[in-house]
């Protein structure tokens, strides 16, 4: 199975992400021919007020954002995991950060709402409280992709091995992570947890991530980019440059057979006793 990440660099302006994220699924296509297409978290929305992320947020299943991806799926006969959208919720005044999958005949086939939320301080003194504007999920999801089992998890998911290894309970030969990390965590962390959690798992981690700068309030945010494909082994298989594109790679489950039959953690697993 052929795979293509695109990499983002997504502002608040839902109508400009939308077309560049339709733009680079054709590019990938026109250049790649991929089966499986990964967009980035939140591909529709950067930066902005409160009240604006609010009112762009979507009903699911409806919305341009939606549309665009299911579209993409029908017209290039493609599988659409299309990174994160915002996802409206009646009632409250916050949204969910949710991915939705479509096949290729765009029927919707998964969708996972975001269990862990970014409420953290980064070492310039940033303050990030994704929980004031998103409404945490609490459903473990995988998928079929025409026989490869995939996981789903959405960005600061990534510093949650336990995730990862109900993932892989569940079957799940290969993980979604799409992301948008910061230049700072990014730069330090994100190829480390990546292909921890792949060795972990004995599983591909497939990482579509923003890059670039976007605006909240008067402030200029900076994003890591380095979207990146690890193997079950652990080795990064393709990586981004700096900027907006695309990245593709070719997923074995054969590969994740055997490294699963060399080393197999799973079989290994023992409860630990906790005071």
């Amino acid at each position: 199975m052929k795979v293509s990440l695109i990499q983002m660099n997504s502002i608040a302006d839902k109508a400009a992400n939308i077309a560049a994220a339709e733009a680079l699924i054709e590019r990938a296509v026109a250049e790649e021919g991929p089966d499986w297409v990964l967009l980035p978290e939140q591909f529709d929305w950067a930066g902005g007020s409160r009240a604006e992320k609010l009112a762009n947020a979507e009903r699911l299943p409806a919305g341009p954002a939606y549309a665009m991806a299911q579209a993409q799926a029908i017209k290039h006969r493609i599988f659409v995991h299309a990174g994160s959208i915002m996802e409206k919720i009646d009632g409250e005044d916050r949204y969910h950060n949710t991915s939705v999958v479509f096949n290729r005949d765009g029927e919707e086939i998964a969708r996972y709402r975001k269990i862990h939320l970014f409420d953290v301080m980064t070492p310039d003194g940033t303050a990030y409280k994704e929980s004031a504007t998103v409404k945490a999920g609490d459903k473990v999801v995988t998928y079929d992709c025409e026989g490869v089992t995939v996981g789903c998890s959405i960005c600061y998911d990534l510093r949650f091995p336990d995730l990862f290894q109900a993932l892989a309970e569940k079957g799940a030969e290969m993980i979604a992570m799409p992301a948008a990390f910061t230049m700072q965590t990014g730069k330090d962390h994100w190829e480390v947890l990546l292909r921890a959690r792949a060795i972990e798992t004995e599983a591909y981690v497939c990482a579509s991530a923003q890059t670039g700068s976007f605006t909240v309030g008067n402030e200029q945010r900076q994003t890591y980019g380095h979207s990146l494909v690890a193997d079950p082994w652990g080795h990064v298989i393709a990586k981004a440059s700096d900027g907006v594109g695309v990245v593709s790679a070719r997923i074995d489950p054969a590969r994740v057979k055997k490294v699963r039959a060399m080393i197999p953690v799973a079989e290994h697993k023992v409860a630990i006793a906790r005071d």
